[in-house]
């Protein structure tokens, strides 16, 4: 299965790290996945017989541009590559950007009408164009698989829509950012205020530079319109979703919940057709009291009443896992 990577920053590199990793397992299982492809804004590096998906990495690594790939490196931009390169699927992992959904949402698109099914992590175009996504994969006859876009490693699409098919979904709620829980759970741990554990989260990497996206909430409003969407069937944007960040949340709110058995956690719900992102009283012995940068998801069910999923949200290899994943699946499906 001949695979182009779009984005080559800390998840497209996790991405090759991982297939290259797991080389011989795909090979004696399945096939030979080959990276023909992988572009960053530098240029492209090209090779039909498969990248020696190490030296990539490596050139990456000691230059930045993945153009300095030897003798395979061209100037050849993302959609060139979609447009020319042979291709079975396309992995899109550029940055998300939540206003626009660009470039991301264009690539995916093109990629549909160049008849390459799309494996994606990004967030901002399922979060703002989902139907129009979802019914041009249809109208082109590709598969277009996201897991990686909500909860990294947590099987949580695949696990509702597959291993939970026949069960009505009735309400899901979960912590579904790890910069955030990281935050709560050390001022809760500490007593120490929020711009104290913020500033220590950057310095340890947990939080981005400039982390507006993840303590004002709206990377949580992301990942719960694409749950909305994919798993509920709703067709909403994140201009639907009611929300609140955890910037004015004191240590002495949390002690206070704590004396009454609760904690406070940043919470993504939908119920009764409803999309709300807010820091929520969370009773201490709940399965969503989950700690340190790990992410859970509670679905409540008709059949199997109230189903839990637990794990680390975010990284380049527990992203990849989920990327892994779909490629797998849409290499079983392609090649029955």
């Amino acid at each position: 299965m001949d695979i182009i990577i779009i984005g080559f920053g800390a998840i497209g590199k996790g991405v090759a790290k991982v297939l290259y990793e797991k080389r011989e397992y795909l090979k004696e299982n399945f096939e030979e996945f080959r990276v023909v492809a992988i572009t960053d804004s530098s240029g492209s590096a090209i090779d039909e017989n498969g990248l020696n998906l190490k030296k990539a990495i490596d050139v990456k690594e000691k230059t930045g541009k993945i153009i300095n790939y030897p003798e395979k490196g061209r100037e050849m931009s993302s959609i060139e590559v979609i447009r020319n390169v042979d291709a079975d699927v396309v992995v899109e992992v550029t940055p998300s950007n939540l206003e626009t959904g660009e470039p991301a949402k264009t690539h995916i698109l093109e990629s549909f009408k160049n008849k390459k099914h799309v494996v994606t992590a990004n967030k901002g175009p399922l979060a703002l164009f989902y139907k129009e996504l979802i019914e041009a994969a249809k109208k082109y006859n590709v598969i277009f698989r996201h897991e990686a876009s909500v909860g990294g490693a947590m099987p949580i699409i695949n696990l509702a829509k597959e291993t939970l098919a026949g069960n009505e979904i009735l309400s899901i709620r979960g912590i579904l950012n790890g910069t955030t829980n990281y935050i709560l759970t050390k001022m809760e741990k500490e007593g120490l205020d929020f711009e104290t554990i913020l500033k220590e989260a950057k310095e340890l990497g947990i939080a981005e530079t400039d982390p507006t996206q993840d303590i004002e909430g709206l990377d949580t409003a992301a990942k719960i319109v694409i749950l909305a969407n994919s798993i509920m069937g709703m067709n909403k944007t994140i201009k639907d979703v009611k929300v609140k960040g955890i910037s004015r949340i004191t240590p002495e709110a949390i002690f206070l919940a704590n004396k009454r058995g609760y904690t406070i956690k940043l919470i993504g719900q939908i119920k009764d057709k409803h999309l709300i992102v807010e820091p929520m009283l969370i009773p201490i012995d709940s399965p969503l009291n989950v700690k340190g940068t790990l992410n859970v998801a509670m679905f409540e069910t008709d059949l199997a009443k109230e189903v839990v999923v637990v794990g680390r949200g975010a990284g380049p290899i527990e992203t990849a896992s989920a990327i892994l994943s779909d490629l797998i699946h849409i290499y079983q499906i392609t090649r029955k």
